[in-house]
C-alpha cells in the first residue's frame, strides 16, 4: 500500500485571493498534497461572493507551497483564445517545473457569455474544446522544438506563432468530462481526465471509455492521469454540514446541467428549490470524518491518481485540521 495523493481544492468562488492562498498553504501543512483551482469569471451564486483571476492566484500560491498546481477547467474558446491559455499554462510551468497541470472544459455560460458571442449547443462546445486542445498541444510541441506553428480550423485560427517562454517539459493537459463520448475522445488525445460531480457508479464507465480511446490511438495508459475534484460538506454537526451545503454549494444538489445558466442571481433563485435529499449520491454531507474517509477511499479504489477535496463550507481551517489528522493518514492506494 502507498499513500495516495490527496490535494486541496481552492474555492476561488468563495474566498478572496489572499485568503485562498493562505488556506492552500495551510492545507499543505496539514498533509494535503497539491492544489487545484477553477477558472471562471463569476461565482455560481452571489452568496459565494468571489471569482478572482486564477492565473494570478496560482502563480502566487506556487511560491507558498511545494505541491502540484492544477488549473481548470479552463474553457479555451470563448473568453480565451487557445494560444493565450497555452501561454499562461507554459509560463506557470516554467515558474514551477514539474508541478503544473492544465484541465480544459467545454465552457459555462455563467462565465463565458460575457464576451457576447452566440452560446452554442453542447456538441459544438465539445468540438471547440478538442480543437483548442489540438492547438495548445501543437504550440507546446512546436515551441519546445524552437519553431513556429499555425492552425486554421473549424472554429479557431492561429497565425504563425510560438511560445517563447516554455518549461523543459510541457504540462499535462486533462479534459474535464462526465460523459462517455467525451471521455473516449479524451483518451485519444489528452493526458488524462478531470472528473467532478459524477455519481460514483458512472466513474468506472468513464474510465473504460477513456481507456478505449487511448488503446485505439495506440497510447500508453501508464502515462495518463485520472484526477477527481470531490465536493463534500463536513462540519462539527450534521445540521451545520447540511446548512453549509444549502447556503454555500446548492449547485451540488442540482441534478441537471448548469452550463446554460448565465447569472449567479438566476442560479440563486433555482437554489431555493434545493432540498437536503437532493445531495444524496452527489455530495456527502456529514459530521463524521469516517463517513467522508470511506467515500474518499471508495473513489481511490476506482483508480484515481489524485483526489482534491473541496469542503463547501466556510469552516476551512477546522476542516483542514480534522481531515489532516483523522482522514488523510487512513487513506491508501
Amino acid at each position: 500500500m502507498t499513500a495516495p495523493q490527496i490535494g486541496y481544492a481552492a474555492a476561488l468562488e468563495q474566498f478572496a485571493p489572499l485568503e485562498a492562498i493562505e488556506l492552500a498553504a495551510l492545507a499543505e501543512q496539514h498533509g494535503f498534497a497539491g492544489t487545484v483551482a477553477t477558472e471562471g469569471f463569476q461565482p455560481w451564486t452571489p452568496q459565494q461572493g468571489h471569482s478572482s483571476f486564477v492565473w494570478n492566484v496560482v502563480s502566487a500560491l506556487g511560491a507558498r507551497t511545494s505541491g502540484a498546481l492544477g488549473v481548470g477547467p479552463v474553457s479555451p474558446t470563448f473568453r480565451w483564445h487557445p494560444a493565450m491559455v497555452a501561454q499562461a499554462s507554459a509560463t506557470l510551468a516554467a515558474m514551477y517545473p514539474g508541478r503544473h497541470w492544465l484541465a480544459l472544459g467545454s465552457g459555462e455560460a455563467m462565465s463565458d457569455h460575457i464576451v457576447g458571442e452566440r452560446w452554442p449547443e453542447p456538441a459544438e462546445r465539445i468540438a471547440r474544446m478538442f480543437e483548442a486542445l489540438s492547438i495548445i498541444k501543437k504550440l507546446f510541441a512546436a515551441s519546445l522544438a524552437g519553431r513556429d506553428t499555425k492552425h486554421d480550423g473549424d472554429f479557431v485560427r492561429l497565425e504563425t506563432a510560438r511560445l517563447w517562454t516554455m518549461p523543459e517539459v510541457a504540462p499535462d493537459i486533462l479534459i474535464q468530462t462526465a460523459g462517455p463520448l467525451t471521455a473516449k475522445r479524451a483518451g485519444r488525445s489528452a493526458d488524462g481526465l478531470l472528473i467532478e460531480a459524477a455519481p460514483i457508479d458512472r466513474i468506472g464507465m468513464l474510465f473504460q471509455r477513456f481507456e478505449e480511446g487511448a488503446r485505439e490511438a495506440g497510447r500508453d495508459l501508464a502515462t495518463t492521469t485520472r484526477v477527481l475534484r470531490l465536493h463534500l460538506s463536513w462540519a462539527p454537526t450534521d445540521e451545520e454540514a447540511m446548512a453549509n451545503a444549502l447556503a454555500e454549494w446548492p449547485n451540488g444538489g442540482m441534478r441537471f446541467a448548469k452550463s446554460d445558466i448565465r447569472s449567479p442571481f438566476d442560479l440563486e433563485q433555482i437554489a431555493k428549490l434545493v432540498r437536503p435529499e437532493d445531495f444524496a449520491r452527489r455530495v456527502v454531507v456529514s459530521a463524521d470524518p469516517d463517513v467522508h474517509r470511506a467515500n474518499i477511499q471508495a473513489h481511490l479504489d476506482l483508480g484515481f491518481d489524485a483526489v482534491y477535496l473541496h469542503n463547501v463550507g466556510r469552516n476551512q481551517r477546522e476542516f483542514l485540521d480534522v481531515f489532516g489528522r483523522e482522514v488523510l493518514p487512513k487513506l491508501t492506494r
